[in-house]
């Protein structure tokens, strides 16, 4: 997937002509990328325009203005996008009930390591690994970023909807298999082939 650069961007008077609808856009691609993996865990998969959006967001958030900061933001957001045969995504630990939180982050400790986060299709299993720096041994974070490699033949059951693909956790007590619909398979093919 081509990088982000300086000129994929619009200037923040321009930007904020265009938020809306930009925003809009962004929220509808997201719903088709975007899957709940049970209660607690929601994996949102990111390509360029996602990643632009985020972008675009920081720097007017941020009102970031010195371009080698915005440099700095392109190089973040650059790491996170697809690699060749590869799918990205953003990981969200969504626990709201405040009562809650401490047991099920404890028990989510040590999800970033190991076989705990899959896609499987076709009989073949992809587990998810995780980039570092996002838990150590007393404290995880709530958001974690993720990278699957797919085999050929996963490739083509996810074209072919009358194969089962689905995408699962398995850590710590927390066990939810969730079927991968058409819709984000679309999604993820078109990130395969960029």
């Amino acid at each position: 997937m081509k990088r982000l650069i300086h000129e994929d961007l619009l200037s923040t008077q321009e930007y904020e002509r265009q938020r809306e609808a930009f925003r809009s856009r962004i929220i509808e691609l997201k719903r088709k990328r975007r899957i709940s993996v049970g209660p607690l865990i929601t994996v949102v998969f990111e390509n360029r325009e996602t990643l632009l959006f985020q972008v675009q967001e920081m720097i007017r958030v941020e009102r970031i203005v010195d371009q080698g900061k915005v440099q700095d933001e392109l190089d973040v957001y650059n790491e996170l996008l697809p690699g060749p045969d590869e799918l990205s995504a953003t990981l969200l630990i969504e626990i709201t009930e405040e009562s809650k939180m401490k047991e099920w982050l404890d028990r989510f400790m040590g999800l970033d390591r190991g076989q705990t986060l899959a896609i499987t299709a076709n009989g073949e299993q992809v587990f998810a690994e995780f980039e570092g720096g996002h838990s150590h041994e007393t404290k995880i974070s709530a958001v974690h970023f993720v990278r699957f490699r797919p085999t050929t033949a996963m490739k083509e059951a996810f074209a072919d909807l009358r194969k089962p693909v689905t995408i699962g956790v398995n850590h710590g007590g927390y066990r939810e298999d969730v079927p991968v619909p058409g819709s984000m398979r679309e999604e993820w093919l078109s990130d395969l082939s960029a």
